[in-house]
């Protein structure tokens, strides 16, 4: 089977950088203003999606006119975020990949609940990640293998109440059947100490924050 990757591009920090990540089978979803970004940046989304209430009228139209398709919505009648409708029709086209820009920003809100979409894409068992200017963020309830992309610190924190069984190889501060709970930082800024690091856990979901200055 064919893989199919979605890049999800949200309405939250943007950077042209961000568009060296598209591939050419990419499916690319534009939520708001992302939307917008992409259509300044001379690439059509597949899908454009949301309340568009950080847009102009007149910006609307040309997201309309440049996407492949748009799903528009009351913002007072959807009762989930531009990004979570997103990610939902992203699961509709059975991605084997899912990787969301723009999810961060100066709303901790937004951020955060975009970080809580990493525990829906599990449940789902597709790989997904965050990324912006300074993280690549992920999350496990298994294994997770992570390579050297550039990132000064690696970051583990729990997303459940209770992570065990974390073992780290490949790190310069290995954990051997370790525990983790919220409001520990133990788990905050390891390295790697190989060009790849092993993550495994027993239960709960861990939280990998790849990040640097």
């Amino acid at each position: 089977m064919k893989q199919k990757r979605v890049i999800i591009f949200s309405g939250g920090h943007l950077h042209p950088e961000f568009l060296n990540e598209i591939q050419a089978d990419d499916f690319i979803i534009g939520a708001d203003k992302g939307a917008l970004f992409l259509i300044h940046n001379n690439v059509h989304p597949h899908l454009s999606v949301g309340d568009f209430d950080s847009i102009t009228a007149e910006e609307q139209q040309l997201v309309t006119a440049s996407s492949g398709s748009t799903l528009a919505c009351d913002a007072f009648d959807k009762n989930l975020t531009d990004t979570e409708l997103a990610f939902e029709l992203a699961l509709e086209q059975h991605p084997t990949h899912i990787l969301l820009v723009g999810a961060t920003g100066t709303r901790i809100d937004h951020t955060l609940a975009n970080i809580h979409l990493l525990s829906k894409a599990l449940e789902h068992q597709i790989p997904f990640a965050i990324l912006d200017n300074h993280n690549y963020i992920t999350m496990t309830d298994s294994t997770l293998m992570v390579t050297n992309q550039g990132y000064d610190y690696i970051s583990l924190l729990p997303m459940t109440p209770e992570v065990t069984g974390i073992t780290l190889e490949g790190f310069v501060y290995p954990l051997y059947n370790a525990t983790l709970t919220i409001g520990q930082s133990l788990g905050i800024s390891n390295r790697l100490s190989t060009s790849t690091g092993h993550i495994s856990v027993r239960s709960g979901s861990l939280l990998v924050i790849q990040s640097k200055d």
